[in-house]
């Protein structure tokens, strides 16, 4: 790196802009991946003949994995730098990504979204924790601001590139197109970006409850996704019973070691317990729909893969054009109303979908049916995401941010895992409905109500139960990042301060 040290590069400066750059491809790398391969999803289906489950399974074989190891991904950044872990996290999903993109199959394609989620437990904590090693304290909430913007911007294209990239040289590219992104920037970390560590951490891992959280997850998805094929066979039975005994066995660990990765005492605070039960509420409902509808586009109304991402933009334009100051109107009327408002008019956007049908892949028919829908939806995003983020950071004290924050991003991350893994069954959607207009359209308007359920219910207790903060604290929780953490992104990635709580570490 040079001359520049750790902790004193300025954001107008020449090392800062790469340092920016390169946190932004990392980051935007996981977070495309994300978004944009709900509409991928048919065709994906079609060109390896594989059934619901195995579209469910794309899914979340890579939500799972990053949900249970982002934890642990933050801690081995403190331990070991945070520049290797992210260059490793990048190498390790773009030779991931390569895998999806020449999957010959359904197994292989769901087995290399497994290890792209590795990789993303390993880059995603450190694209921020870089920027807050990094930076100067009087430039870091600039440099997140240019980071959080930047993002948003590549968030925004997502859906449309995707669906460009699956009508033009075909769904692989989604996956191919990380290798280039990795490359360039590997090469820009290594030589711009310098090296930052916690030379407070110490002590053993808690990789026994990163595997019993991961495995208590893996189970759970497992009985959800079979059941409608196999029913109440030995083998859904018995994982869904093996899943929550390893839940439990997981909060017992947890309650136990001196050092653990999920520390019981951060839920010492009722409100950030609380926020994030809502969390769990508004983001299963977000994942579920961003799943259906993507689907629904293309199966029933008729859009092409990137008419469909294209139909889509709307949430996320207005994510990006009005979440900071949605941020700024949290702080000043405290998030009780935002938190109670936000997941209602989302609720109102997804029933609004229900109008969506056969025809609508017109200019008439998304004018009437699908543009108020994403529209409202958006709205409802834009209230919600930015408070939702503040209050997770204000709840605790400074010092344990960075745990704060990676806990709620993993709790976004879970909900969305279950919900797409429990909608089919619920709504009784048959593992070749996807193939066929009038029985997915029949099942997804079962399924949206249960969303919009799913955003009321956070409401709900939001009202219930968020309290808006005295006044004194209210410019502790600084919305810098809204922007980024648009759409199906969960709040917040984790940042791991220098000096955050012991407990939060290993």
């Amino acid at each position: 790196m040079g001359e520049t040290q750790a902790g004193e590069i300025r954001a107008a400066s020449a090392p800062g802009r790469w340092v920016i750059l390169t946190t932004v491809l990392g980051s935007s790398m996981a977070m495309l991946d994300s978004t944009v391969i709900n509409v991928a999803l048919p065709r994906i289906g079609k060109d390896l003949g594989t059934d619901l489950a195995a579209l469910q399974w794309t899914v979340n074989a890579y939500m799972l994995t990053l949900a249970g190891l982002i934890l642990l991904g933050g801690a081995l950044g403190d331990r070991y730098g945070r520049r290797r872990v992210f260059v490793v996290g990048v190498l390790w999903f773009a030779g991931a990504s390569l895998l999806c993109g020449i999957a010959p199959n359904a197994a292989v394609l769901i087995g290399a979204r497994a290890l792209q989620g590795v990789g993303g437990a390993l880059l995603t904590p450190g694209s921020l924790a870089l920027i807050q090693a990094s930076f100067h304290p009087d430039d870091r909430a600039r440099a997140v601001g240019l980071w959080s913007g930047f993002g948003g911007i590549g968030a925004a294209v997502g859906p449309f590139v995707g669906g460009w990239l699956v009508d033009g040289p075909g769904w692989r590219w989604v996956f191919l197109i990380n290798a280039p992104v990795a490359l360039i920037c590997v090469p820009v970390a290594l030589r711009h970006v310098p090296e930052s560590r916690d030379p407070d951490a110490h002590g053993r891992f808690d990789v026994l409850g990163a595997v019993l959280g991961a495995l208590a997850l893996a189970l759970v998805t497992y009985a959800l996704i079979e059941a409608p094929g196999q029913g109440a066979s030995g083998a859904v039975i018995g994982s869904a019973v093996g899943g929550v005994l390893l839940a439990v066995a997981f909060v017992q660990v947890e309650r136990k070691r001196a050092e653990p990765m999920l520390p019981p005492s951060v839920f010492a605070s009722r409100q950030f317990t609380m926020v994030n039960v809502v969390t769990l509420c508004v983001y299963a409902g977000l994942g579920g729909y961003f799943f259906l509808s993507a689907i629904q586009l293309q199966v029933v109304a008729g859009y092409s893969a990137l008419g469909a991402g294209t139909a889509l933009l709307p949430t996320t334009v207005l994510m990006l054009l009005f979440s900071a100051s949605s941020g700024e109107l949290g702080q000043r009327i405290g998030p009780r109303i935002p938190l109670t408002v936000g997941p209602l008019l989302a609720a109102t956007g997804m029933l609004l979908m229900l109008r969506v049908g056969p025809g609508d892949a017109t200019v008439s028919g998304y004018v009437q049916h699908v543009l108020p829908a994403v529209v409202v939806l958006g709205l409802g995003l834009v209230t919600l995401v930015a408070p939702l983020t503040a209050t997770v950071l204000a709840s605790v004290d400074t010092a344990r941010a960075g745990l704060a924050s990676g806990i709620n991003n993993a709790a976004a991350r879970a909900a969305g895992l279950i919900a797409v893994a429990a909608l089919p069954l619920l709504s009784g959607m048959g593992p070749e409905a996807y193939r066929d207009a009038g029985e997915f359209a029949s099942t997804f308007r079962r399924a949206m109500p249960m969303c919009a359920g799913l955003m009321v219910l956070g409401s709900l207790i939001a009202f219930a139960t968020v309290r808006n903060p005295p006044k004194a604290r209210k410019d502790e929780a600084r919305p810098e990042c809204a922007v980024h953490c648009c759409v199906v992104a969960p709040p917040l990635e984790p940042v791991r301060d220098e000096q955050a709580d012991q407990g939060g570490r290993d």
